[in-house]
């Protein structure tokens, strides 16, 4: 099978665990984004244009999904392509340590976090301690957790 089909059809899982499963195992309104750790998985293994390009993509089927028409696609978007910056070319040299898993998706889910919080605040024209503690703090922790999970298992 091609790698741009596995590629495909390994997001659109993501999308559908992320929707179906994950989405649903909150902790105190907290959940991770799984989404969001294989754009980053995907763009530091491929370049900036197509980190940017399934970033928008995979933004675009959760803001269908969740009704927040252009606000993931955007985040992601940017996401991706800030990722892309760091696209490695030697793939077999590379072995992560569960805690820079870790320390990676944490500071990732806090980039993005921020940011999706700021436009959802916009949006919705509201500004409370749940956005910031639960939403942003809590979720970024609850995606790096399970990024440390992913190495260990992956």
């Amino acid at each position: 099978m091609p790698t741009r089909v596995r590629h495909l059809l390994f997001g659109a899982a993501t999308v559908l665990t992320q929707w179906l499963v994950l989405g649903r195992l909150t902790v105190w309104g907290a959940y991770p984004d799984v989404v969001l750790l294989f754009i980053a998985w995907f763009s530091l293994r491929t370049s900036r244009r197509q980190g940017a390009i399934a970033g928008f993509s995979l933004g675009l089927v959760l803001d269908a999904i969740y009704g927040t028409w252009g606000i993931h696609a955007f985040v992601k978007t940017v996401i991706g392509f800030l990722l892309g910056f760091f696209a490695v070319d030697e793939r077999d040299t590379i072995t992560i340590q569960p805690t820079q898993a870790f320390m990676g998706g944490l500071v990732i889910a806090l980039v993005h976090n921020g940011l999706l919080i700021a436009f959802l605040a916009l949006q919705t024209d509201t500004a409370n301690d749940f956005l910031v503690l639960s939403l942003w703090f809590g979720s970024a922790l609850y995606t790096a957790c399970i990024a440390g999970l992913l190495n260990l298992f992956g």
